[in-house]
């Protein structure tokens, strides 16, 4: 039987993902979130509950060595936990910065270097780091986000070359616009920002109309399940790929900005955000 630990199972793609993995009877699933009761429905649908807080090194200890102590070592890993934090550059908080990168850098590295251990001495496992098209291209708004999800592709990339002598592999999901409530807390996050009177106000209320309508754009936007498809498939395939790009849309605008390059993204962006 093999071993999952998801993180961020609360709402959208780790809810997802761990309800489209615990129907699969050769997975034992930990579901896990800050507050347990917050995913109590989890367990009906067949995952075992663990609280873990991803900015908190003893709730993360204290997970991985309880699934170790059951299982012998962690199997696979998704680092799924994380948020987006937008606004300008110069007027976004470095403390809210740094709160950031704590969920979405510094957690997922700590974690993975808690199972790493266990994952060598089995010979074999699994790392999945949820990142995003955000690591892959730039919007304005979004640089200190964009950031963290640049920092998860690169450190993917270093751990995948590490530890591939170990039997371990490591894959990175890249879902674009995914129906869940990450839409709602960036554009929370940016209406907390620029004051009336900052020079970044029509930019800010761009940027905040853009992501309304792509969010609420049926074409653009797809479902958390899409995403834990791809994810069921990154877990399950006898070789997954290294990178998957999760929507026809991401796909689209990931590799346009490689093909076009820079200037002509910028332009496009100057478009849209006008």
């Amino acid at each position: 039987m093999t071993t999952v630990l998801i993180t961020g199972t609360s709402s959208g793609i780790g809810r997802a993902t761990a309800r489209r993995l615990a129907r699969r009877t050769d997975l034992t699933v930990y579901a896990t979130a800050r507050k347990v009761e917050a995913i109590a429905d989890l367990a009906e649908a067949g995952a075992r509950l663990l609280p873990l807080d991803v900015t908190d090194e003893r709730s993360m200890t204290a997970a991985v060595a309880a699934i170790e102590a059951a299982h012998g070592q962690v199997d696979v890993l998704i680092n799924n936990a994380g948020y987006g934090e937008y606004g300008p550059i110069e007027e976004t908080s470095v403390q809210r910065v740094r709160a950031q990168f704590e969920a979405n850098v510094f957690g997922l590295s700590r974690l993975t270097q808690l199972v790493l251990p266990g994952m060598r001495r089995a010979g074999k496992g699994r790392i999945v780091n949820v990142s995003s098209m955000g690591g892959r291209l730039v919007f304005p708004g979004g640089g200190y986000y964009h950031a963290s999800k640049y920092a998860v592709e690169a450190i993917s990339d270093a751990l995948r070359q590490e530890v591939r002598p170990f039997g371990i592999d490591v894959t990175i999901i890249e879902p674009g616009l995914i129906r869940t409530g990450f839409g709602a807390v960036a554009a929370e996050s940016l209406g907390t920002v620029a004051d009336p009177s900052s020079p970044y106000r029509p930019m800010v209320t761009a940027v905040d109309t853009a992501m309304a309508k792509s969010y609420g754009n049926r074409m653009l936007a797809a479902t958390p399940d899409t995403v834990a498809r791809v994810i069921e498939r990154a877990v399950t395939a006898r070789r997954p790929r290294t990178r998957y790009l999760v929507t026809a849309a991401a796909w689209a605008m990931v590799h346009g900005r490689r093909l076009f390059g820079a200037r002509m993204f910028d332009a496009v962006n100057r478009l849209q955000f006008r």
